[in-house]
């Protein structure tokens, strides 16, 4: 759609992949991979709708329009070691000369002033070729298709797992809805943990992409023969995700209603429910979806929370009959209290019910790319990785189930969870790899912005802090500063992500390890830092088990006095 001239948003003729190989067309690595990654985003293979410039989450974008994408192409190409490249909404802006310990690019995505925080706003300004919604790691160039939240997705589900099923999820039974770009890692999530997991979606092609990737096990129509198939191998304790094409506000009901209710033990739901016109309304084809929701938006917006509230109630009636349910990050709890449903908020958040205790280690999402475009360099990762944390059995166990179930799309990558003074260790690690030649090429290192110190999140994140400090943004902003500040290749400041405009704040940031001294030297700082956010910031809230780590592992906290110590190790590197 061209809203003005000049000004493309959907080219199907355009087929973006990155490079691969060591040789580049940009002046360094540095500057390289940013391009390849934002390339790697609208690959076909990794992004929701690379013609609309679309990667994840229904409006998620890499770049404002084809013509903004082609300009931060034109620029990384031509941009030097002491220069930083201004990416405003998706459209550079800007090239400043710094230094280079300072980023090379620096992106801002969907920042509204409070009062003008609302979809409403951002869709006038949006429609005006304005601005863009750049969700997480859409719009900050380091999405690595649904592998990028599998990791994140199976430490959920294996916490739930510990915390009430004995440690598996064999002889459970799961049903979510939503198996598009982030949703998709549900089933095979379940899986990997033991558990049966039945997956509603509208869209059967999202089903049937995920089957393709080996994500889901098997693509149903009939709601009777995927009960059947999935209560039975839930009686057999057999690990099965079944997908079934349909709209789970209308499906859960229905289940409530049979005695296969009583089969239940989880519901979640990933659907894009945290823009309305990214969620489809009961008696809405999928292929009047987009049509309907451009029409009339404000008329769509009611009829999807409508449709929202009807899902949320029967989430919560599961839980009245002893399901675990919790919310999955997506805001449907809000979009079901807007539409008039007053029990929405009776069932958890993911991060309060169960990923706090890892934030207040700095544990998350550690996610790392082969520039090269070489399957192999992330198998030397693998085993690098599993050497270098000997005693991490959680940890080889992911390794080893991300390489047999995980396919590539795109660039190969990885992600595993690591925490404070865990990950500087392994950048370090793949820098030397690069460096002696065992790894083909330069390594890019980033994470979710879904991570222990990165993000101010009411609804998700930071759900129910200890000391009430649910909305506070100055930490995602601290990040960010610090970041960029400590060496980062790209660092990037977003608003709303994936539970919606005025909902959140959130900072990311990416390296590249590109087997050079400066390098080391900036990824001991930045993978040392980054992690060390998230102590502080739980620390600060009040958790003991935060300040247990800030102790351990010598972080400083001025206003505590067991704290107020210099790091020697930190301040040697």
């Amino acid at each position: 759609m061209t809203t003005k001239p000049g000004f493309t948003q959907h080219d199907p003729s355009r087929v973006i992949r990155a490079d691969r190989g060591t040789e580049i067309t940009a002046k360094s690595w540095q500057t390289e991979a940013p391009k390849r990654m934002l390339m790697n985003n609208l690959d076909p293979e990794v992004a929701e709708r690379p013609e609309d410039l679309v990667v994840y989450g229904g409006t998620g974008r890499a770049a404002r329009s084809w013509e903004a994408y082609d300009a931060i192409v034109r620029t990384l190409d031509d941009l030097e070691d002491d220069e930083t490249l201004l990416v405003q909404s998706g459209k550079p802006v800007g090239v400043m000369r710094t230094h280079e310990w300072a980023p090379r690019v620096l992106i801002a995505n969907s920042n509204l002033v409070g009062d003008w925080a609302n979809w409403e706003h951002f869709r006038e300004l949006e429609a005006e070729g304005l601005m863009m919604y750049g969700q997480m790691t859409a719009g900050s160039w380091i999405y690595i298709a649904t592998q990028g939240i599998l990791q994140g997705t199976y430490e959920t589900f294996g916490a739930i797992a510990q915390k009430r099923y004995g440690g598996t999820l064999a002889g459970t039974l799961t049903i979510t809805g939503g198996c598009g770009g982030m949703g998709g890692a549900q089933p095979l999530s379940v899986t990997l943990n033991g558990g049966v997991c039945l997956i509603i979606d509208v869209d059967k092609t999202r089903l049937d992409r995920r089957k393709s990737k080996r994500y889901l096990d098997e693509v149903e129509t009939d709601l009777d023969t995927a009960l059947a198939k999935v209560i039975e191998a839930k009686k057999n304790k057999q690990a099965l995700s079944v997908g079934l094409v349909g709209n789970a506000a209308e499906i859960l009901p229905l289940i409530l209603d049979r005695d296969e209710a009583a089969e239940v033990d989880i519901v979640t739901d990933q659907t894009s429910a945290h823009d309305p016109l990214s969620y489809l309304p009961i008696g809405v084809s999928v292929d009047d979806w987009r049509e309907e929701a451009e029409q009339d938006a404000e008329k769509f917006t009611i009829r999807a929370e409508e449709s929202m509230a009807k899902h949320v109630r029967a989430m919560v009636e599961f839980q009245d009959r002893g399901a675990e349910v919790f919310d999955y990050g997506n805001s449907i709890r809000d979009e079901a209290r807007k539409a008039g449903y007053d029990r929405a908020f009776e069932f958890p958040g993911f991060v309060p019910a169960y990923i706090r205790p890892l934030f207040c280690e700095g544990l998350g999402p550690f996610r790392w790319v082969a520039l090269s475009g070489d399957p192999k360099d992330i198998e030397v990762t693998d085993k690098a990785l599993k050497e270098l944390f000997p005693d991490n059995e959680h940890l080889a166990t992911w390794l080893d189930a991300a390489n047999e179930y995980v396919e590539f799309e795109g660039l190969p990558a990885r992600i595993c969870w690591l925490g404070y003074k865990e990950r500087q260790q392994a950048g370090l690690l793949f820098n030397q790899l690069v460096a002696e030649g065992k790894i083909s090429a330069p390594i890019v290192i980033g994470r979710d912005h879904l991570d222990s110190g990165s993000v101010a999140s009411p609804y998700r994140e930071t759900e129910s802090m200890l000391d009430g400090t649910d909305a506070v943004a100055d930490w995602p902003l601290l990040n960010a500063m610090v970041n960029a500040s400590s060496g980062a290749t790209w660092v990037s400041i977003h608003h709303g992500g994936g539970v919606g405009i005025g909902r959140s704040i959130h900072a990311g940031q990416v390296s590249v390890a590109d087997g050079t001294e400066l390098a080391a030297k900036k990824l001991a700082r930045l993978l040392t830092n980054d992690p060390g956010m998230g102590v502080i910031r739980h620390v600060d809230a009040g958790y003991d088990r935060a300040a247990e780590v800030a102790e351990e592992r010598g972080m400083r906290v001025p206003m505590i006095p067991e704290l107020d110590k210099r790091d020697e190790e930190s301040a040697a590197q």
